[in-house]
């Protein structure tokens, strides 16, 4: 009789256990791999990508500055409209009231005298201004009251057109420190992210930078050239030599956005200034003080000249002769003398 007994199973010897184990563990492993391999963290930029990075957003700072200032001097420029226009109305609202006053004491007589004369008629009208605006109103008036009459319908008219106006300025104030916010923000975030950026690289790194950049120390022959001339006296009576000594004088002082002196200076700040002291007004911004002057070419340049880099002229520095130039370059460095052929050209302009 056949046995239907199930048929015994060998167990594993040591050496097929090792080799089954063996095999789920390089198994496991090879899986374990193929999964940190989909999460890993991109790879470490490179020291030069970094600095690559790190350039762009400066200039993508430095552009968006200059956006800033010629935001700014439009809020302050709007700000002074604003307030003169208010001190104008407020002249003009005395002299309206003085007229209403001298008005409402011919209006008082009259109505002494039992008569409602057209001055008792404007004193009592609940709108003035509307009552004024009837085109028959003049001609209606008598001799005797109608030059007083006149006088208070045209203050009511430059009052009302200075509020008008006022209240056109104030709105665009407002703009304008929207504008502002905006522009600050984005400079403060793109000089985050370099400032992020620039602590992945090592502290030797980050020297060598900062000395090829011009963001290290000024004292430093990698950051300021030792063959930089000395500054034309400005005793030969030249305004250029005038704000040359104004831009050596600022150098070593600290570049801050914005800023236009004495204790620190954006580019353009810096050459606003250094012409200021010369005696000739520039306009704030990079893209204006271009076109402040007469243009001239890079073969032509005379100490004092402005010199504009980048393809959206976003940096100006001030030619001292020799090819360098004084500039201040960027958040965390100084002003300092530098070579013209550290940035890319633009162009250049002799302020008058």
């Amino acid at each position: 009789m056949a046995s239907h007994r199930k048929p015994r199973q060998r167990p594993l010897s040591g050496g097929t256990v090792r080799t089954a184990a063996t095999t789920l563990a390089l198994a496991g492993a090879a899986t374990a791999t193929a999964f940190e391999g989909t999460s890993q963290a991109d790879p470490r930029p490179t020291p030069a990508q970094v600095e690559a990075d790190v350039d762009r957003l400066y200039e993508e700072a430095e552009a968006a500055t200059e956006r800033y200032n010629g935001a700014k001097q439009q809020a302050d420029d709007a700000e002074r409209a604003l307030v003169g226009l208010r001190d104008e109305t407020a002249r003009k609202t005395d002299q309206l009231n003085a007229a209403r006053g001298t008005l409402g004491s011919l209006a008082a007589g009259q109505y002494r005298k039992g008569s409602l004369g057209t001055a008792v008629q404007l004193a009592m009208a609940a709108d003035p201004q509307e009552y004024l605006s009837q085109a028959s109103f003049i001609s209606r008036a008598g001799d005797r009251n109608a030059a007083g009459i006149s006088t208070v319908r045209r203050r009511l008219e430059e009052v009302g057109k200075l509020k008008e106006q006022a209240a056109g300025h104030l709105a665009d104030l407002r703009a304008q420190r929207d504008e502002l916010a905006e522009h600050k923000a984005e400079i403060e975030g793109k000089l985050a992210t370099a400032k992020q950026l620039l602590a992945k690289l090592t502290a030797e790194q980050r020297a060598a930078y900062e000395a090829r950049s011009g963001g290290g120390d000024p004292a430093t022959p990698a950051a300021r050239p030792q063959s930089a001339p000395p500054p034309p006296s400005p005793s030969d009576g030249s305004r250029a030599a005038r704000a040359v000594a104004f831009a050596h004088g600022a150098i070593g002082k600290p570049y801050v956005w914005g800023a236009t002196g004495p204790g620190s200076f954006d580019c353009s700040g810096l050459t606003q200034a250094a012409w200021r002291a010369a005696g000739v007004s520039l306009p704030r911004t990079t893209y204006t003080q271009i076109n402040a002057g007469r243009r001239v070419s890079r073969d032509q340049l005379a100490p004092g000249d402005l010199v504009f880099f980048y393809s959206g002229v976003t940096h100006v520095g001030m030619y001292i002769g020799n090819g360098q130039m004084i500039h201040a370059p960027r958040p965390g460095s100084t002003v300092r003398v530098a070579p013209i052929d550290s940035m890319p050209w633009a162009g250049a302009s002799r302020p008058a």
